[in-house]
């Protein structure tokens, strides 16, 4: 452990949050970046033989210390975000991009890479090295190592510019949804809106210095409104605020779109891939761009029938209440509707037994039943900021495993959505286990006043569902960081998170923790039951969304990215961003349109905002969330069949799964557990169940 002056390079575990300002981010991040760019020269040239320790060991060393430093200022810029901190930061993001690219471009160290891989030594590597070696030698390759020097030169420059393009799309976002605020001091306007909900936003006007009621682009804000207000007016200029953030004025993200599209699929070119999907999938489950385009159309037919069965019954019901015509910001209000009166429950009869607090003892506690890890709570000073918290996760011989945080309410400073990041990959190591260190994040809603935070049930899913990756990370027990917990296929990444969501569905668990905020009352069996049969509600219509989501985000990259970029020459450099940009925008909405109820739902579609594509790793990939699905829908009905709390699955899962990472392939641990491939029948009748319902 070592102490430096600058906290950014801190080697301690607990990484010293309060003490990293924006004049850290610069100096710190140049200087680990210079350490790790001479220890890479010298890794490249030494002499002697090359062996595991030396090569493939040491350069994982590099790696994984310069990383530990730039982890904490990416993560502050996601939940602490300042001017200082974000120019600062934004001013290093090439110097960043340009070292991780330099990497497998370095001539001398792929020789030294290749030699290794053709020593007896690496011949006779077996189990996770044997695998490790192999993705080594495949990622470099992937990455351009075999290219000529200007095609090298090529891609480093376009991987630079992605870098710093995804990174813009992401502030525009954050900077747009924080940019409006709608302050309301009629009543009658939000007639409908729960009381809590109202509370929020009255104490939020307060804070502004204004009266009556402020309300934001926070996600928190925003759902009430559209599922509650009567004011049809109010939904739809919610609606279309939210929705039409980034396509116009100073956050403008419709230029973007089209120069990431671009040079994404440059990329692909350069290094030889049909496509961009091609290249993404390679080293996922879907293995080609036509394997998971041909998995969505199949479950896109599969659904349909439900889908249209839904939107019959959404126009019926809201032409008995007066909407001749659903629109999109009429969608969320004539559904909660149309629930409330067909199982006379919605989410506000819920809040009250979801305090956040209890939710998670809850969650520990069916952690630690079913698969026997512990987990408590600790108090610290190195937090950046009062909603943040600090835990400690323990197996049965009470071994450190790992440690994360929780960030779980919206701020202005924040992005918006729920995650989990890993800051640091312990696992077996030769002086013992080195504990591994994550966080996870939210933007739930918070406590309108005194009381807890009450929590919808989604969010109590999306809980459950963040803690599942997290779980992923800190359980490992992989030697290798780089094959360890979380760093495994994208279409994989989700069965672990996915799995756990569907606790908050058996009675037993929410029996852990779901009663009444002030009476202790536990969740009556009428409402339960109740939730329950309201699962499948709508399952049509959300299914067919995710559907939407991934088709679309395949066609962006696999049919429209070609056409961009063989049109890019052809066009004015000065106005080509923009122009294509109306393009891209106009592509979304025509095939937005197979999955639409009406025209105006393809119109007002969310590609500006979509940063899980533009700014995120889901790029030819969001079709992963649905593939992960129909792996954790099966692989639960082992624990519906044999307890959900029963230990030996839990412990089955945790060996064959959670622990295991990539060190084999995910196909293989899948039916390590459930002793067969993967059958989408179970996602389907969870989900969706007999079309007549």
């Amino acid at each position: 452990m070592t102490h430096s002056p600058n906290p950014l390079l801190s080697t301690q575990f607990r990484i010293p949050f309060h003490l990293i300002k924006a004049e850290h981010v610069e100096s710190g991040i140049r200087e680990a970046l210079a350490v790790a760019q001479t220890e890479i020269d010298d890794l490249a040239v030494q002499s002697g033989t090359a062996t595991w320790k030396n090569t493939i060991e040491a350069l994982d060393a590099i790696t994984e210390r310069l990383g530990r430093c730039i982890v904490p200022a990416s993560h502050l810029v996601s939940v602490a975000e300042t001017p200082e901190l974000r120019e600062a930061y934004n001013a290093v993001l090439p110097e960043m991009s340009a070292f991780w690219s330099s990497l497998p471009l370095n001539a001398a160290l792929w020789e030294r890479v290749k030699a290794f891989a053709q020593t007896s030594e690496a011949v006779a590597l077996t189990g996770t090295r044997k695998r490790h070696l192999m993705k080594t030698v495949r990622d470099f390759r992937r990455a351009g190592a075999d290219l000529g020097e200007q095609d090298k030169e090529r891609l480093q420059e376009l991987t630079v510019e992605l870098a710093t393009l995804q990174q813009q799309f992401s502030e525009n976002v954050l900077d747009a949804t924080a940019a409006y605020e709608l302050n309301i001091t009629d009543d009658v306007r939000l007639e409908g809106v729960p009381e809590a909900a109202l509370n929020r936003a009255r104490a939020k006007a307060e804070e502004e210095g204004l009266s009556g009621w402020l309300l934001t682009l926070d996600y928190p804000s925003v759902e009430p409104i559209l599922k509650h207000c009567q004011d049809r007016e109010l939904r739809r200029e919610i609606h279309h605020a939210f929705v039409t953030r980034c396509r116009d004025g100073e956050f403008d993200n419709r230029p973007l779109l089209a120069r990431i599209l671009r040079l994404r699929d440059e990329v692909a070119s350069v290094l030889g891939y049909a496509s961009f999907p091609d290249y993404v999938l390679e080293d996922r489950m879907a293995r080609k761009g036509e394997r998971a385009i041909e998995f969505e159309h199949e479950m896109v037919d599969r659904t349909r029938p439900y889908w249209r069965r839904d939107v019959d019954q959404l126009r019926s019901f809201a032409a008995e209440i007066g909407i001749d015509e659903v629109e999109p910001w009429d969608a969320s209000f004539v559904m909660e509707a149309l629930r409330k009166s067909r199982f006379d429950i919605d989410d506000e009869a819920l809040r009250p037994y979801f305090p956040l607090d209890q939710v998670l003892d809850g969650l520990f506690s069916v952690v630690r039943r079913t698969f026997g890890f512990r987990v408590e709570k600790r108090e610290i000073e190195e937090l950046w900021h009062a909603d943040a918290k600090y835990y400690e996760i323990f197996d049965e011989s009470d071994e450190l495993l790992g440690a994360f945080y929780t960030d779980w309410f919206p701020r202005k400073e924040k992005r918006p959505g729920a995650w989990m990041h890993d800051f640091i990959t312990g696992g077996p190591r030769e002086d013992g286990f080195s504990p591994h260190l994550g966080v996870i994040c939210g933007n739930f809603t918070p406590s309108d006043g005194d009381g807890p935070a009450l929590l919808t049930h989604r969010e109590v899913e999306t809980t459950f569902h963040e803690f599942g990756h997290l779980l992923h990370h800190c359980t490992s027990r992989v030697e290798v960081a780089g094959l360890s917990g979380i760093h495994v296929a994208w279409d994989w990444v989700e069965l672990p998170s996915q799995l756990m969501e569907n606790w908050t569905w058996e009675r037993e668990a929410l029996d852990l923790f779901a009663r009444h905020h002030e009476s202790g009352d536990l969740l009556p069996d009428e409402l339960f039951d109740r939730m329950v049969a309201a699962r499948r509600y709508m399952g049509g219509w959300a299914q067919m969304r995710q559907l939407s989501l991934g088709t679309v985000d395949l066609a962006l990259h696999n049919e429209l990215a070609p056409k961009l970029r063989a049109d890019a020459p052809k066009a004015d450099d000065e106005t080509l961003d923009e122009h294509q940009g109306h393009e891209v925008m106009a592509f979304g909405e025509s095939r937005f349109a197979d999955f639409a109820a009406q025209p105006r739902f393809a119109e007002l579609h969310g590609l500006t905002t979509f940063t899980h594509l533009f700014a995120g790793g889901y790029a030819a990939g969001y079709y992963s969330y649905l593939w992960s699905e129909v792996l954790d829908a099966d692989a639960f009905t082992r624990f519906k069949k044999e307890g959900v709390f029963n230990r030996d699955t839990g412990r089955s899962y945790v060996d064959s799964i959670l622990s295991r990472g990539d060190s084999a392939d995910p196909e293989d641990l899948f039916r390590e557990f459930m002793g067969r491939d993967p059958d989408a029948g179970a996602l389907l009748e969870r989900n969706l169940g007999p079309l007549s319902a």
